[in-house]
């Protein structure tokens, strides 16, 4: 009994010894997945085929259009990834690889998607009973919860969603602010010689992606493209593991998806990670500046004054030595009376974007030509308040190059003066607000001061501001 219980064990052993052998070296890497290109029982249309009866039905007066008993697919790429927090429970697809043409967002209740999904990945989805509409301004499909698009359920995901064994490289789709259209949404877009804005970036305590106070839900950042001179709103959710990271300073190239914020009104530009920023040249765009600073003397000879009261209201601002002009847009400084909850000083100036209808809106309003070589100690002072300034931006600038012909306004230089204080959007909109003494002694020469605005039709942009008190003295 004890002998066969020995030649157990032994042979035990031995079988023990000989698996061992077998093994070539500790390297136990996991096995890559292998899956075969499904087998798609129907006929596959493209995303603008879709978006065509969705158009369609619209037209008879629906907002969304459903898919019954059609056996049919849409396929496209992977755009958006939710591996670092920046996208939940969506998968943003477009028809192809390069140049696409047309994409559409994908609501499904799971998280995360990265893993099975990758971006540049192939899908196909069935369309049978999902529903197609606009979601937040952007095309969407998911299933109809009432009169909205709701998120595929997680338990139907495989019988929706096929992925392709084809995984490709996307080459973004280069875009200039001032041609952006619906169409464009749901794209894996580049803006390139892009810069954030010099007040989030350049301050003493540069922004974060999306971890400021005031920041809810996501983080909105000023966009600007250095061509157009145009913003965008660069959104990025609360969420995103990269929140807590400062905006990047310089200028450069940024990829990511051209989608749209909750209200469905305005243009936002989403990346996937930070590393789609690729903003490396330490060359900004931004204007010139030179800062006299700020002084607690005002002279008491005045050079230039108006208070508009004598300008007509809801008329251009005109007299006096003003020059009003529109550089592009339909917008122009205009008299306004309030005494509503953002009463006016009187007659006071106005100027914004709002209902506008504008991709761009750039206004100017020039003082006549002041000499400051002539006396000592110039000044300026003034006051602004805002209805909701937004992102709109009103900017205090002078040149001394300016020939004073409207044509030539854009050829001239023109130098930012940073240290007057102009009304922001924190600001109480019912309030005005003093500039400071604004110090002129260190420009000299003949020089225009100017205001300029910069906005847009686009609710982010569309901000308005009024000025008033505007006076010009020296010792």
């Amino acid at each position: 009994m004890k002998t066969n219980r020995l030649k157990n064990v032994i042979l035990i052993k031995v079988i023990v010894l000989i698996t061992i052998s077998c093994i070539q070296d500790d390297n136990f890497n996991i096995p890559d997945l292998i899956f075969e290109e499904p087998i798609i029982n129907g006929n596959v249309i493209t995303i603008d085929a879709i978006a065509g009866m969705l158009a369609q039905a619209q037209n008879n007066g629906d907002d969304t259009f459903t898919f019954e008993d059609t056996n049919t697919y849409i396929s496209g790429y992977v755009i958006s990834s939710d591996e670092a927090g920046n996208f939940f429970e969506e998968l943003i697809i477009q028809d192809v690889l390069e140049n696409p043409t047309r994409g559409i967002k994908l609501l499904i209740d799971i998280n995360p998607l990265f893993a099975r999904y990758e971006i540049g990945r192939k899908l196909f989805v069935k369309l049978d009973g999902l529903t197609i509409g606009t979601t937040n301004g952007v095309f969407t499909i998911g299933v109809r919860d009432g009169n909205t698009i709701g998120q595929i359920a997680a338990s139907l995901e495989n019988e929706v969603i096929q992925r392709s064994t084809e995984r490709g490289e996307l080459v973004p789709l280069t875009i200039e602010l001032d041609r952006l259209n619906n169409n464009l949404t749901n794209l894996y877009v580049t803006l390139q010689n892009a810069q954030f804005n010099r007040s989030e970036v350049l301050d003493l305590n540069p922004l974060t992606y999306a971890s400021e106070p005031t920041d809810q839900f996501d983080g909105e950042r000023v966009l600007e493209s250095c061509n157009s001179n145009l913003p965008i709103v660069f959104s990025t959710s609360t969420f995103a593991d990269f929140r807590g990271l400062e905006l990047p300073a310089q200028s450069g190239t940024i990829n990511g998806v051209l989608t749209k914020n909750f209200f469905g009104d305005t243009f936002n530009f989403v990346v996937n990670t930070p590393s789609d920023v690729n903003f490396e040249n330490p060359e900004r765009c931004d204007s010139i500046e030179i800062d006299c600073g700020l002084t607690d003397t005002q002279g008491t000879v005045n050079l230039f004054e108006d208070n508009f009261e004598n300008q007509r209201t809801r008329q251009r601002i005109s007299g006096n030595g003003w020059t009003n002009f529109i550089q592009e847009g339909t917008e122009a400084f205009e008299a306004f009376r309030s005494s509503g909850a953002s009463p006016s000083l009187g007659i006071s100036a106005r100027i914004g974007s709002r209902n506008s209808g504008d991709v761009s809106s750039i206004a100017w309003l020039i003082t006549p030509r002041i000499d400051l070589d002539a006396q000592d100690g110039e000044t300026l002072r003034f006051m602004t308040s805002n209805s909701f300034a937004n992102e709109s931006n009103l900017e205090l600038l002078f040149s001394t190059d300016w020939d004073g012909i409207e044509a030539s306004i854009t050829n001239a230089t023109w130098i930012n003066l940073p240290s007057a204080f102009i009304v922001g959007d924190n600001d109480f909109f019912g309030d005005w607000f003093d500039s400071g003494v604004v110090n002129l002694s260190c420009i000299e020469g003949m020089a225009y001061i100017a205001f300029r605005y910069t906005g847009n039709g686009d609710s982010a942009f569309n901000g308005i501001y009024e000025l008033d008190e505007i006076i010009i003295n020296s010792l």
